[in-house]
């Protein structure tokens, strides 16, 4: 095996591991706003000269290619001549191999006896960037301007100093200028510590062995990769999906993929997919994250992510699609399409890998946000978060309720910091009954949430998917529930909102956010009566729905299945 004996390189590559996670813990320490600090919205990484991915901590799958195309683009548009020690570069530019506007990317060189040897990198979502809406994710925006402040690759440390202007021109630009301060100095303090860090990692092994450790890692992924895809059926296979809307018109968009796999390679031609539209344009970097992802859940957990994972998949996007934008596209809910890209690799891979590709979940990220003056102090507030939903069935299991899938591995914002931060009442947060896609095996279930908005008026905006089309079972299992977003729910003022939309709420007005469940897996009249029972017991499912959908019947007096009734029901179904 090369230059390096396993045993070292196992340690090594741990070593770097290690220092990717400490950076994520000072970030969330240091940070200020519950989206970096309470939902861990936010990736680390460690690069090489090269500018290659080396290591990365188990932080967002979102993130998983985000930086392995942002930093290759950024460092060859900046010039790597123009870095010295202690810079920071600032980025967050969709167009210049960012994501969103709202994600932004950190990058530290790290020298060693005055040369460069690899890069930290952290990328962190913030609350709020400026824009014609609170959270920077406008439902209704048509093109990148709209979304806030554009950062183009900016020193704003330089030899460790950073700049004071810079900053300040930033902080002038967004609604919580102290907040943004802070996540900011958050992730400058993360990339110090990661460089540190693999100086002293450098001084304990030679740079030397270091280098070769992660030249062989690469490698070591790679040949992994190549074994692991040689496992999948050769053959040609295809699936497509749709978003609600792009935004600007209530037309659907496709999101196609045509995925050939031959002799331990695999090609994800996504050219099949419409046209960049509205605000749901993803660019190249969230895109290929959206592929990634599939690929990771589907080949050994085992197999290090890094360059090397990518070299046996190749990525086909052309320039100007809903998957990869051109500018000056908006692309606020680029993370929509991304995570539409999951689905529809899992939905083609089904076929080929029955006993390990799980149905449809929620399938949406669920940008919301909300904004407006605090009345309690005279001061602009934005808050922004996501919501949890359904996971879909997997062959042998149920679908989690209530979880952040695929994509997102953030957290839930909890309601009392959400509550202490903003002028809110929240009035409800349950899981939904009957939300769940029926199968053999069922879907997990939605999330409701009900916020009341106390004396004042509020901006709130949603940025989201499946409202129209329902997360999908396979095999026999049946699609979930939709998401619905409600001002005034329970009132003569109701008012039923589309998936992408920005709405002035009034004092006292309440947003009811209902997000979708996750799919089935097989035919509803082959689960288990006894696990439909144990889910109408505790509140999952109505005893109609147990009867309607699964053909269980339910004795409610005697809480108990009825065996002679469901036998009988059952059975006439398949006459």
């Amino acid at each position: 095996m090369g230059k390096v004996d396993p045993v070292t390189l196992e340690v090594v590559k741990n070593a770097l591991t290690a220092i990717c996670e400490e950076m994520g813990v000072s970030l969330q320490k240091s940070s200020y706003s519950t989206n970096i600090k309470t939902r861990l919205d936010f990736s680390c990484a460690i690069f090489d000269h090269k500018q290659r991915w080396i290591v990365q901590a188990s932080h967002q799958p979102a993130h998983l290619a985000s930086m392995y195309i942002m930093v290759r683009r950024v460092l060859a548009d900046y010039g790597v001549e123009n870095l010295g020690e202690g810079d920071l570069l600032l980025i967050n530019d969709p167009h210049e191999g960012g994501t969103h506007i709202p994600d932004i990317f950190a990058i530290s060189p790290i020298y060693f006896q005055s040369d460069l040897y690899a890069y930290a990198v952290n990328i962190a979502h913030h609350s709020d960037l400026g824009g014609k809406t609170p959270g920077s994710c406008p439902g209704d925006s048509t093109e990148i301007f709209q979304e806030g402040l554009i950062i183009p690759p900016i020193k704003i440390v330089e030899k460790g100093i950073v700049n004071r202007d810079l900053l300040k021109l930033i902080l002038a630009n967004v609604r919580t200028p102290e907040e943004r301060a802070g996540d900011l100095r958050a992730q400058i303090a993360a990339n110090r510590l990661g460089s540190r860090r693999t100086i002293e990692l450098i001084e304990k092994y030679g740079a030397e062995t270091l280098f070769d450790c992660m030249e062989e890692l690469l490698d070591y992924s790679e040949r992994r990769m190549r074994s692991e895809i040689s496992k999948f059926p050769s053959g040609v296979y295809e699936a497509e999906d749709h978003l609600d809307s792009g935004g600007v018109t209530d037309d659907p968009v496709k999101v196609a993929v045509r995925i050939t796999i031959q002799g331990g390679e695999a090609t994800v031609d996504l050219s099949g997919s419409d046209k960049q539209i509205g605000n749901v344009n993803s660019t190249l970097a969230q895109t290929y994250s959206g592929v990634a992802f599939p690929f990771v859940c589907l080949t050994d957990p085992e197999i290090p992510l890094n360059d090397g994972f990518y070299r046996p998949i190749k990525v086909v996007a052309p320039e100007g699609l809903v998957i990869n934008a051109k500018y000056p596209a908006s692309t606020a809910g680029g993370w929509e399409t991304a995570t539409r890209v999951v689905d529809v690799i899992f939905r083609a891979l089904s076929e080929a890998l029955k006993d390990r590709v799980p149905a449809a979940s929620k399938g949406s990220i669920l940008n919301l946000s909300y904004g407006g003056i605090d009345p309690r102090n005279g001061k602009v507030y934005a808050f922004y978060e996501t919501i949890a939903g359904g996971f879909g069935a997997r062959p042998t299991k149920d679908g989690m309720d209530g979880v952040q899938p695929h994509l997102q591995n953030t957290q839930n914002a909890p309601i009392e910091e959400f509550e202490i931060n903003c002028p809110v009442l929240v009035e409800q947060l349950k899981l939904i009954e009957d939300s769940e896609g029926a199968g053999c095996f069922r879907g997990g279930l939605g999330i409701r949430k009900d916020i009341r908005f106390c004396d004042h008026s509020a901006t709130f905006s949603v940025l989201a998917e499946r409202g129209k089309f329902a997360p999908w079972g396979l095999f026999g299992g049946l699609g979930a529930r939709t998401a619905r977003f409600i001002v005034n729910p329970d009132s003569e003022r109701r008012v039923d909102l589309p998936s992408k939309a920005v709405y002035g709420l009034r004092p006292g007005d309440v947003v009811s956010i209902q997000t979708p469940g996750g799919g089935g897996y097989g035919d509803p009249f082959l689960r288990d009566p006894r696990a439909v029972f144990h889910d109408v017991c505790e509140g999952k499912i109505s005893l109609e729905r147990a009867r309607n959908v699964y053909g269980v019947v339910i004795d409610p007096e005697r809480l108990k299945v009825d065996d002679h009734a469901t036998t009988n029901l059952r059975s006439r179904r398949q006459l």
